[in-house]
């Protein structure tokens, strides 16, 4: 399977300018025959922009009618992260589209990172899987793929892809260098970790996106620019996946 990422700066509050890059990012991966396309967290309007509670977006509005056109435009899937509003409660979650622009999965983050996100977010509280031409497929956001209980649960369930939109900022370069790859190998999923570059506010952005095989391989990673990384991902060796979930012995208490 073709999978595509952007790793992009943020749009800082511009939703428009976050459309359109979406939609050009949508063109170049439908034309490179990418199966989807992954956005990093909060993409629109971005994840440390100012006044997040009045440029918040509600699940099916406009702007999403807008991405479906550009994926059925494009016949590619897109994941993206947003910030959405909803009953007076902001979320920070993630929308799945299909290559048909039909919502395949919606997911709100459940580890919120810190007081900033503590204070801005009411937490998700379920997983949720979709359809992917045949492979199950999952959505994680940043700090979530950090948990290996989370990336288990969604191996559990048959989850073979985890789609994780991201925010990470420097000096957190392990997450990207050890930790993802790590969490694809002991759990036999492949993992595609969106994240962003550059400055926004006062956060600066560690980049590293990439995207690791089911085996722990990195298929395809970026630098601190800038970057737009497609890669095929390797088929599932079922002799070198993971069997950690059943072997595991835990111990007597005490």
């Amino acid at each position: 399977m073709r999978l595509a990422l952007l790793q992009e700066t943020s749009v800082d509050g511009d939703i428009e300018q976050g459309l359109a890059r979406a939609e050009a990012a949508l063109a170049a991966a439908g034309a490179m025959g990418a199966k989807v396309l992954t956005l990093p967290e909060c993409w629109l309007p971005g994840y440390n922009t100012a006044q997040l509670a009045q440029l918040a977006l509600p699940r099916g509005g406009a702007w999403q009618t807008r991405l479906s056109r550009a994926c059925q435009a494009a016949n590619c899937g897109l994941v993206v992260g947003y910030v959405e509003k909803g009953n007076g409660t902001l979320y920070n979650s993630a929308l799945a589209l299909d290559a048909t622009g039909a919502e395949a999965a919606h997911y709100r983050k459940i580890q919120l990172y810190g007081p900033r996100e503590a204070a801005l977010y009411q937490p998700g509280n379920r997983y949720v899987t979709f359809d992917l031409g045949g492979v199950k497929a999952g959505l994680l956001i940043c700090y979530d793929v950090e948990f290996a209980p989370h990336v288990a649960a969604l191996a559990r369930q048959g989850v073979e892809i985890i789609f994780v939109p991201t925010a990470n900022m420097m000096p957190f370069t392990h997450v990207m260098t050890a930790t993802v790859p790590a969490m694809a190998a002991n759990h036999g999923v492949a993992i595609v970790y969106a994240n962003y570059c550059g400055v926004e506010g006062d956060l600066t952005y560690a980049g590293r996106s990439l995207i690791a095989g089911p085996h722990g391989e990195v298929v395809a990673q970026a630098h601190e620019p800038p970057a737009f990384l497609i890669a095929d991902l390797p088929p599932r060796d079922q002799s070198r996946l993971s069997t950690q979930a059943q072997d595991f012995r835990p111990l007597p208490a005490g």
